[in-house]
C-alpha cells in the first residue's frame, strides 16, 4: 500500500467518524464542531484527487465562514435540549426507517459495481500546465448554470429563514426604531446637555455621646 492510499484511508476514516458524531451528538455546538472536522477531512480527500481548488474553497468558505455562521445561529436560537431529548424515543422508529432508506440509496449509488476500472476508465495523467479552476468555472457557468442558480436561491432562502428565526420579540428587550430617530427635529425633541458644577449634600453628623445616652435610657 502506497503512502497516498494510506492518507486516503486515514482522512476517509476521520471524515466518516466526524460525520457519525454530527448526527449522534446531543449538544448542537459539539455537532457543529464535528462538522468542521468532517469538512477538513473532505478537503484533504479533494486534495488527494488533485482537485486543489475545491479543497481550498471547502476550507476557506465552509470551515472559515459558514461554520462560524452556523455556530452563531445555533447559539442565538437558544435550542431547548431537554425538549429535544424528551421526543427522541418517540421519533426513533421514523428516524431509523429514514436512515435505512438513505443507506439503501447510498449502496445503490456507491456500490462496487458502479466503480472500479471495469466501470470507469482510469483517468489520463494531467499535463503540467493544467488548471482545474478554469475547467471547473467553464463547466459551472455553461453546463451546470441552472443547477448553480437553483443552489444560490436555496442558500438565499436559508439565510432569510435563519434571520427570521432569530428575530423573536422578547418583552424584556428594548428596541430602537431608526425611523423615529431620524424624524426628530430641533427643539423640544432633542436633549440639551448643560455643564454645571456638581452639588454635594452634607451628611448628618453622628453624636457618639447622644447615641450612648439613648442606649442607657432604653436599658432603664
Amino acid at each position: 500500500m502506497g503512502f497516498e492510499k494510506f492518507l486516503f484511508y486515514v482522512f476517509a476514516a476521520i471524515t466518516v467518524f466526524a460525520a457519525g458524531m454530527v448526527v449522534t451528538r446531543r449538544n448542537p455546538v459539539h455537532a457543529v464542531l464535528y462538522l468542521v472536522l468532517a469538512f477538513v477531512g473532505s478537503a484533504a480527500l479533494w486534495l488527494l484527487i488533485e482537485a486543489e481548488f475545491l479543497g481550498i474553497v471547502l476550507v476557506l468558505v465552509y470551515v472559515g465562514a459558514v461554520m462560524v455562521l452556523f455556530l452563531f445561529v445555533v447559539m442565538m436560537l437558544d435550542i431547548d435540549i431537554a425538549a429535544m431529548r424528551a421526543n427522541f424515543i418517540r421519533h426513533l422508529p421514523l428516524g431509523l426507517l429514514i436512515a435505512a432508506l438513505m443507506v439503501f440509496n447510498l449502496l445503490l449509488i456507491l456500490g462496487p459495481w458502479n466503480f472500479g476500472l471495469d466501470a470507469v476508465a482510469k483517468p489520463e495523467p494531467l499535463p503540467a500546465g493544467y488548471s482545474n479552476t478554469s475547467v471547473l468555472g467553464m463547466d459551472l457557468y455553461t453546463v451546470y448554470v441552472y443547477q448553480f442558480e437553483i443552489a444560490a436561491v436555496i442558500l438565499l432562502v436559508a439565510i432569510i429563514a435563519a434571520i427570521r428565526l432569530t428575530l423573536r420579540r422578547r418583552p424584556d428587550t428594548k428596541y430602537l426604531d431608526p425611523g423615529v430617530q431620524v424624524k426628530i427635529k430641533k427643539g423640544a425633541d432633542r436633549i440639551r446637555v448643560v455643564s454645571m458644577p456638581a452639588e454635594t449634600t452634607p451628611r448628618p453628623a453622628t453624636n457618639p455621646s447622644g447615641a450612648a445616652g439613648a442606649d442607657e435610657e432604653a436599658a432603664s
